[in-house]
């Protein structure tokens, strides 16, 4: 623990200084700030009438908005994005089920040092939208809440994001774990008597991104996010999400999303969803 506290006391200070050293350089380049806001309407459906090969009604929708706010100086680089989903599918007589149900918040800040890798320092926030149910036997049971549980988590070190196609990060973080109703996802089974509301652990995170348009009007986005804590480095938390767009015109596109998770906390096994989905996606600004 003392060793972990001198790195980060060291970090902090060799990143402070060269903050202050490299102050007066901001002027040869103006400051500049990229917003930038798409949002996204994905519907699919199916009816039926007196059709004698089978088969239900259905309907599936999802709205999503992606924001996104970077600032790029001669020195230094501050990139905020959200994530916002949320979608229903509905199958014959059957209520709305939820398909989609996410925030997902994340802000890097880096600072030029003249090396190939930049020291940064990060935050992620991510958790439910909306009430979250499972379905089993007809039974409708909820596991989960805006906030229960949410996910805080912050880590330093070095960044690699001079490529346009592919960026990635590695450093010490901490990630903090909340909950209210549901403390399945805090409770510490090596207590007895007891059951945590919150959990703090503190490891290696590894977020790697690509951007990669392959083909004229085809894009490719892949997240990978990985997460291990020191007392337990033979288990990582694993969130991969990937996105083929296929843009028809101004309006209209094709989107292929697979997303891989495992926590631990969350299911023994690794979670997986897949969509494909044709809808409409507008630039706000």
């Amino acid at each position: 623990k003392v060793i972990m506290k001198n790195l980060v006391f060291l970090f902090f200070a060799v990143f402070a200084m060269n903050m202050f050293a490299q102050e007066g350089t901001d002027s040869t380049q103006a400051d500049k700030w990229e917003p930038k806001g798409i949002a996204g309407l994905n519907i699919s459906q199916i009816a039926f009438s007196n059709w004698t090969q089978g088969g239900d009604n259905a309907i599936t929708y999802s709205v999503s908005g992606n924001f996104s706010l970077n600032y790029t100086s001669s020195v230094s680089a501050f990139k905020n994005s959200l994530k916002i989903a949320y979608g229903q599918t509905k199958l014959a007589e059957d209520d709305f089920k939820t398909n989609d149900n996410e925030i997902y918040l994340e802000d890097v800040y880096s600072r030029r040092v003249g090396w190939a890798v930049d020291p940064f320092i990060s935050n992620i926030l991510r958790t439910n939208i909306a009430p979250g149910y499972t379905f089993n036997a007809g039974v409708k049971t909820k596991i989960s809440d805006i906030f229960d549980p949410g996910y805080l988590s912050q880590s330093m070190g070095f960044t690699y994001d001079r490529d346009k196609v592919f960026k990635t990060r590695l450093g010490i973080g901490l990630q903090e774990t909340f909950t209210n109703k549901f403390r399945q996802y805090t409770d510490d089974t090596k207590t007895k008597n007891k059951t945590e509301a919150f959990k703090l652990e503190t490891g290696i995170e590894s977020v790697t991104e690509t951007q990669w348009e392959f083909m004229e009007n085809m894009l490719l986005k892949s997240y990978l996010r990985l997460f291990t804590a020191f007392n337990r480095m033979d288990t990582w938390d694993v969130r991969w999400d990937n996105t083929i767009s296929a843009k028809i015109n101004k309006w209209f596109v094709f989107n292929i999303n697979v997303l891989v998770v495992y926590e631990k906390a969350q299911s023994l096994k690794t979670q997986l969803k897949e969509a494909m989905m044709f809808g409409v996606s507008y630039q706000l600004f």
